[in-house]
């Protein structure tokens, strides 16, 4: 990861799973960082063995996205500190595992905050500073649940669609500046995620890759150039192979999967 040497990255998310292997990996490659996240305990430990084992600089801003003035407290604590972010990785984000209708609706609006309004608002206020600077880069954290619908986490697989198809437009409308954007879209993953979405029983530990094999992925991916990428020869064939069958039919199948046994 020796692109980024010497620069600052921002990572969201960064105290567990897939934002804490990149950043890892971030700081194994000479990547100052900015490191935020809801919990300060975590953030703190991290930025002390990562600056620490890779003599590295790194600053912690503890802040929660489900909050809509998170973004601009985020953006202003890198400004005041005269930070300029070269790398911005959106990985915050949770799903949740219900019955749309038994869903709380404060948990699907924070969900939606999170995983989209959040991307959006810190990408538009970081990609300014890039564009002037005319290079950057932009990793956004999508899913393989962006290519289809999935019943009964039907609004985590919406939003996950939606960042796939920003990260995709925003990679050709930011080429002319320099600027590489990426979607990484990992499968299921050893993480918290599953714990958090409450759909544990859908974590096989053998279907799972490690989050340090999903940040390399993404990393390298936005390295090359590249608009997307799916992490898992498996995930690859599962996400596109779906596109010669009826949408439809894609649909129930993946509902009776994840159909909760009370309901079948």
């Amino acid at each position: 990861m020796n692109r980024w040497r010497g620069e600052w990255a921002l990572v969201t998310g960064a105290s567990a799973g897939i934002g804490k292997a990149i950043a890892e990996e971030l700081a194994s490659g000479g990547t100052h960082l900015v490191l935020t996240a809801r919990r300060a305990e975590r953030l703190l430990e991290l930025a002390r063995a990562l600056a620490s084992r890779h003599q590295i600089l790194t600053e912690v801003c503890v802040a929660d996205l489900a909050s809509a003035t998170a973004p601009e407290q985020i953006y202003t604590f890198a400004k005041e500190r005269g930070i300029a972010v070269d790398l911005l990785v959106n990985n915050a984000g949770f799903g949740s595992y219900s019955e749309f209708f038994a869903d709380e609706p404060r948990r699907l609006l924070h969900m939606v905050q999170v995983n989209c309004s959040a991307v959006v608002h810190l990408t538009r206020l970081f990609l300014p500073d890039m564009v002037s600077r005319k290079r950057g880069d932009v990793l956004i954290v999508a899913s393989t649940a962006a290519f289809q619908a999935v019943p009964y986490i039907s609004t985590y697989a919406a939003t996950k669609a939606f960042d796939l198809l920003l990260a995709e437009g925003l990679a050709e409308e930011m080429k002319p500046y320099g600027i590489r954007v990426c979607a990484l879209c990992p499968g299921s993953t050893e993480s918290e995620f599953h714990e958090v979405a409450r759909q544990s029983q859908f974590a096989s530990k053998h279907r799972q890759e490690s989050a340090e094999k999903v940040a390399r992925a993404g990393l390298a991916a936005l390295r090359a150039g590249r608009s997307y990428v799916i992490s898992g020869f498996g995930n690859y064939l599962g996400a596109n192979s779906q596109r010669m069958v009826p949408r439809r039919l894609v649909t129930r199948i993946v509902a009776r999967m994840f159909r909760p046994s009370s309901k079948t």
